[in-house]
């Protein structure tokens, strides 16, 4: 609910923060790796949390590494302020994750939340 990394239909395009792969409002993918609409794509994101000190200051802030179908899309993306859909600006120690769409038809499978 506070850093959005884009899932939809953005085959061919010439990709910005709001296409397949963006960080929202914040990063353009290194290159547009999407496969032809109504292909398996696969998508691997590595994020890590903020980390806090003692005392609640915030000791590094939150990360993500985005891979679209074996391309590395963003290697290490750190996240100074929440993206544009954010519900608000807080930098928490844990969250949910949520799965939206922008209208295309979207299916999940083999979908793993592993902590670290």
């Amino acid at each position: 609910d506070r850093y959005e990394a884009q899932i939809l239909d953005s085959f061919g395009l010439m990709s910005g923060s709001g296409d397949c792969g963006g960080i929202y409002e914040q990063a353009i993918p290194l290159v547009n790796a999407c496969y032809p609409p109504g292909q398996w794509q696969t998508y691997d994101i590595e994020f890590k949390a903020a980390r806090f000190d003692k005392d609640g200051g915030v000791k590094s802030y939150p990360s993500m590494k985005v891979v679209l179908n074996g391309v590395t899309i963003h290697e290490n993306h750190v996240f100074k302020k929440v993206t544009g859909g954010a519900i608000n600006e807080e930098v928490p120690e844990k969250g949910r994750i949520r799965l939206q769409d922008h209208g295309d038809p979207v299916e999940y499978r083999n979908f793993w939340v592993v902590p670290n």
